[in-house]
């Protein structure tokens, strides 16, 4: 996976000479506040990051090629454009073109559809070298370069908003066949919607000054909550974002987190519930991940694959209600292989660490091992004269009873910290919560 930085381009110039700063800085600026963002929605990077500013010479080379194929010619101004009739009716594979005109504000090209390969340089402008003259990459070329020098001839998978299809992506298949002399250069062109605000239509953007940062929306909502948010819709569908939105995903997380918490408790023996109808659990997860996989088949389908998790997560909840008393067999393989396919399929669904799951359970293990003492009768329970069963005593022992108030305490305690601890008679489960959020159980 390969994300290209573009680091100059007419905005970036045009915002430095406003700022009066270098259009360098300026670049690196965002660069680095995209990545601190990406890190705290815990988003996976690239394999590498590549700038534009560091792949001149590579552009430049790819140019000359176009050229020498046929497909781009140079004008007396040292400006470089592609032509797009030497391709005839290839161009134009993703959209249906119809009246839609190629870039504006420029005069001395051949065809209002061609698109610059390299601009010639203007006062003020920064510029590099090349055989055409002083100046810059056209904003096209530098995906097609990279992508070329990283991944060959062809391309698996390019992806990008939906307002990139046309012209950027579409000029991008048209210089890069161009260059490789190829039939088709990518395999899949993933176009993804758009973020809005409720009620608006336009996209969420910085130049628009409609968005939220990161920062502030990292105080109501967590990471994982915002990721939820995205699959609840289509990934070429436009998404409006919204307290009320936000809210269904936070639901739906916290719903996903509590049975993956149950489900390990009942397989520790530290929930205990009736005897279960372990041949229907089975059937519904078979049925479920046939359905899983139909859904993504059909171009990533993920809110039908969410739907497809939550009906399994009910059917197994609907089995996991705890009993004081239990008689029968247990059924922790089903529940171990429901909870392996939900977490194989949502990925990690709490927000804590390793270390942090480790540290909880060892202290709500020993929690409940000072609860089962001090719940526990020294003597033997006097019996009922009439039935023959122990009667069991209402109330702990005295000297034991400031140990279940300590235990209480640390429950009561751990809550606001997002740790929250059920008491299910002498044994205990436990989950991990966003910081501060607030349950009823």
């Amino acid at each position: 996976h390969v994300m290209v930085i573009t680091d100059i381009d007419d905005k970036i110039i045009q915002r430095s000479l406003e700022q009066n700063i270098s259009p360098t800085v300026l670049a690196r600026m965002h660069e680095e506040e995209f990545k601190r963002d990406m890190q705290a929605l815990r988003v996976l990077p690239p394999a590498v990051y590549m700038r534009v500013t560091d792949n001149i010479p590579q552009i430049v080379a790819f140019i000359k090629r176009i050229i020498g194929n046929g497909h781009a010619y140079v004008t007396s101004q040292g400006n470089v454009y592609f032509d797009t009739q030497s391709i005839g009716n290839r161009y134009g594979k993703l959209v249906n073109l119809g009246g839609i005109v190629g870039e504006l504000g420029a005069q001395d090209k051949r065809d209002p559809r061609d698109f610059a390969l390299w601009k010639a340089s203007k006062p003020h402008e920064p510029h590099w070298e090349s055989p055409w003259g002083q100046g810059r990459p056209g904003w096209h070329i530098e995906c097609s370069t990279i992508a070329s020098s990283v991944f060959g001839s062809q391309l698996d998978i390019h992806s990008g908003g939906i307002d990139l299809a046309f012209p950027h992506h579409e000029n991008e298949i048209a210089q890069s066949e161009a260059y490789h002399q190829c039939e088709q250069w990518g395999n899949y062109f993933l176009h993804s919607g758009h973020l809005h605000l409720k009620g608006s239509v336009e996209k969420m953007s910085k130049s628009l000054k409609n968005y939220v940062t990161i920062k502030d929306f990292l105080k109501s909502f967590t990471a994982n909550e915002f990721r939820l948010f995205c699959l609840l819709t289509r990934y070429r569908s436009a998404i409006d974002y919204s307290d009320a939105s936000m809210n269904e995903a936070q639901s739906t997380l916290s719903t996903i987190s509590a049975f993956c918490h149950n489900a390990q408790a009942y397989m520790q023996g530290h929930l205990q519930c009736q005897p279960t109808e372990e041949g229907i659990l089975w059937e519904r997860l078979s049925a479920t991940q046939s359905s899983v996989r139909k859904a993504l088949a059909d171009d990533f389908d993920t809110p039908k694959t969410v739907d497809a998790i939550m009906s399994l997560i009910h059917h197994g909840n609907c089995q996991l209600q705890p009993a004081t008393k239990v008689d029968g067999p247990r059924s922790p393989a089903v529940f171990g292989a429901m909870l392996s396919y939900v977490r194989e399929i949502m990925g990690e669904v709490h927000d804590s660490s390793g270390v942090l799951n480790n540290v909880v359970e060892e202290l709500v293990h020993f929690r409940s091992k000072v609860r089962k003492f001090a719940l526990s009768v020294e003597d033997q329970a006097p019996q009922d004269p009439h039935t023959g069963s122990e009667i069991q005593k209402r109330h702990p022992q005295p000297d034991r009873v400031p140990l279940l108030k300590d235990c209480d305490s640390l429950r009561n305690n751990l809550a606001p910290l997002g740790v929250h601890i059920k008491d299910r008679g002498t044994n205990s489960t436990w989950e991990i919560t966003r910081r501060g959020e607030t349950r009823k159980d």
